[in-house]
């Protein structure tokens, strides 16, 4: 989530300033990448030319960037005058002090969401360990979870089909409830403590007056 957080930042920086050459086009191409996309059997081709293949950066690399999430920020930085900014560069500051030290923290709200939006990307995500990842070491909480929900739902229509439903459906079912609280729990412990963040850090940008 750290990579996610830092590479939107440094893109939606780069494609907020006015005086890059092309921009327009730029934003064109990436909101292209919102609508099109390869496919999945040329993403897994180029996971496994690149070696990620059945390693951890297999589901970070490849959507290190939400263009949605860029996009929302490239409108926080959009929204933070330009004399500060003016100011700074007056006083010596290079882009990465511009961006760390001044705009970011000015978005704060907007970065607070965005975490939460990757972080339940992250948390929620099974289909692309399931494709990229071989050893069961490396699987990740939500694909484990998933291998028990199967493996139960498998276990009790067996045991339907047997006749055998008396103890082992009520076994199917809590192991089924406690899979679904596992897996919502900690986004529920997260979000309170962002959600006087959630409207303000969305909504930046989107009313002008």
């Amino acid at each position: 989530m750290t990579v996610n957080i830092i590479l939107t930042s440094i893109t939606a920086y780069f494609v907020s300033r006015k005086n890059v050459m092309w921009n327009r086009l730029m934003m064109f191409l990436i909101v292209i990448t919102m609508y099109f996309n390869g496919g999945l059997i040329p993403n897994y081709l180029n996971i496994k030319q690149l070696g990620l293949y059945d390693t951890i950066w297999a589901l970070i690399l490849p959507g290190a960037i939400s263009s949605y999430n860029m996009i929302i920020m490239r409108t926080a930085f959009l929204s933070v005058p330009d004399s500060l900014e003016e100011a700074a560069r007056i006083d010596g500051a290079n882009h990465f002090t511009i961006l760390f030290r001044i705009l970011f923290p000015l978005i704060m709200p907007t970065v607070a969401v965005l975490i939460l939006y990757y972080a339940v990307g992250h948390w929620n995500g099974w289909f692309n360990a399931m494709i990229y990842l071989k050893s069961r070491t490396k699987y990740p909480l939500q694909l484990i979870l998933r291998e028990i929900l199967i493996n139960n739902d498998s276990s009790s229509m067996v045991a339907t089909a047997t006749g055998d439903t008396g103890d082992k459906l009520a076994i199917s079912e809590t192991v089924r409830y406690a899979t679904i609280i596992v897996a919502t729990l900690p986004i529920l412990f997260v979000y309170p403590f962002l959600q006087k963040y959630f409207v303000k850090g969305v909504m930046i940008g989107a009313v002008k007056g």
